[in-house]
């Protein structure tokens, strides 16, 4: 059997405080463009295309006793019309009503008892667009042996690429509870390490429960007390159940222009935006900001190192800590503080470029962000106050269906105590930003929203500042 690795297991266990699905929110032409994507060609592309990732076929099955790590089956009652589903909003609908019905979907775990994704097509929003909503569990595209399901989706062009009637697909039959507990004496005899993988995968599952929970009596009870938690992190909360969505869009040829004019990379541009987004957003907050002079971001980098598990993708994914320094009133000193922390990074040799990574087959930004996502739960034991994913898309159109994509947002999960995190994508000439925020700890967080692009017109403002005293040629 196929089952589940230490990895994967923590990140079931950690389910245990919040969801951890990866969500993404991609735009589309709508029915009245006459290639528009409808819920009948999604079911039917779906249906086509699913035989690319068996996995998305399949459920977890646990084992009786905890004896060996759940396991891959096929589902026996898989219906795709469980997993490809309806929704509508108000017409005509705006940005407010998907970002509320998008953060109350992915509010929502998945079903341990079912294939772990769920797929919505969202019809109504104003301009005859429609949104399509994809949440899957980062167990499911490890990159090794799954992709994401949006990878599949997603062509080039707007040929219409049928291939004709599904594969009549049979699932194996499920074993039953004896077969199933041999199966896990079996594996654990052929290796004996499976079951303390699996012990200790739920028992660090258990251990940070309960470290979640004495960390919320302690702050209940310095309330209480008078006293406050010792975090000063302004991001770092205690989660409720609910999550908040901000979008937010601009355009990659003025991200482009601050690094003309002030070096680095895209990727630095991105993070010293991030990085004046969230100054404003304190700043409006009445947060002191002589006392919180940076806030550390988690990022995920693809990295070539052979010492890392490989991935069909071409690269490795890579935990890169960076200090952003929100203390500081100069964009352009932002950034080159930023730059300056990557810049072992790049000389070391270990870093891909962007074009490697856009030029990945498939529509790859999501599996990335799914990699992203894994990463950032394995790291949680070092000191980090959100993650910051950023992936570089293709910049020509693609297409599902015929029907042209027009933006892609992604929707990162939250780690337990982390209420912050931050997906970016670039796509077709767009930088596409997914703020996920928990809704009680930052009631506030449309408001970053806006600070982020206003953090983007600083910079510019800079660069072209720049360009105007620069000298002359006769």
């Amino acid at each position: 059997m196929d089952r589940l690795r230490p990895r994967d297991l923590s990140l079931l266990a950690t389910e245990a405080q919040t969801p951890v699905h990866n969500a993404t929110v991609e735009i589309f032409e709508g029915a009245g463009s006459g290639t528009g994507l409808t819920h009948e060609r999604l079911t039917t592309l779906v249906a086509e295309r699913i035989a690319f990732v068996p996995r998305y076929r399949q459920r977890l099955q646990e084992v009786p006793g905890g004896l060996a790590a759940p396991a891959w089956v096929d589902d026996t009652r898989f219906d795709l019309a469980y997993h490809v589903r309806r929704s509508a909003l108000p017409r005509p609908g705006g940005e407010d009503q998907l970002r509320e019905l998008v953060a109350r979907i992915v509010s929502r775990p998945l079903d341990r008892s079912r294939p772990l994704w769920e797929l919505y097509l969202v019809e109504g929003l104003e301009g005859d667009r429609v949104a399509l909503l994809s949440k899957s569990h980062p167990v499911l595209a490890d990159g090794v042996h799954t992709v994401d399901l949006a990878q599949v989706l997603i062509d080039a062009d707007a040929e219409d690429r049928s291939l004709g009637d599904p594969d009549p697909w049979t699932p194996r039959s499920r074993p039953g509870t004896a077969a199933t507990t041999l199966s896990a004496v079996r594996d654990t005899v052929r290796r004996p390490y499976t079951g303390v993988e699996t012990l200790t995968g739920a028992g660090a599952g258990a251990l940070r429960g309960l470290a979640g929970g004495a960390r919320r009596v302690a702050g209940i009870t310095g309330a209480l007390g008078g006293r406050t938690p010792t975090s000063t992190s302004p991001v770092t909360r205690p989660l409720s159940q609910q999550r908040r969505l901000v979008l937010a869009r601009t355009d990659l040829a003025v991200l482009r222009e601050v690094r003309e004019a002030h070096g680095g990379s895209v990727n630095d541009v991105v993070l010293a935006v991030v990085a004046g987004g969230l100054r404003g957003w304190l700043m409006t907050r009445s947060e002191s900001m002589g006392g919180i002079r940076k806030l550390r971001a988690l990022v995920p980098l693809s990295v070539f190192d052979d010492e890392l598990e490989a991935t069909s993708l071409g690269s490795q994914i890579a935990g890169h800590l960076v200090d952003l320094p929100v203390g500081e009133p100069n964009p352009v000193l932002r950034l080159h503080q930023v730059s300056y922390s990557f810049k072992a990074h790049r000389e070391g040799g270990r870093a891909v470029a962007a074009r490697r990574l856009v030029s990945t087959a498939g529509f790859a930004p999501s599996t990335y962000h799914a990699l992203g996502s894994r990463l950032v739960a394995a790291e949680r034991s070092s000191h980090f106050d959100l993650s910051v994913t950023n992936v570089p898309g293709p910049q020509q159109p693609r297409y599902a269906a015929g029907a042209r994509l027009l933006a892609t947002y992604p929707v990162p999960p939250l780690m337990p105590d982390h209420a912050l995190a931050i997906g970016v994508t670039s796509y077709d000439g767009g930088v596409h930003f997914g703020v996920t925020t928990d809704r009680d700890a930052l009631p506030d967080a449309d408001v970053l929203g806006q600070c982020l692009l206003e953090a983007v017109d600083e910079l510019v403002d800079s660069a072209r500042n720049a360009g105007s005293r620069a000298p002359r040629g006769r």
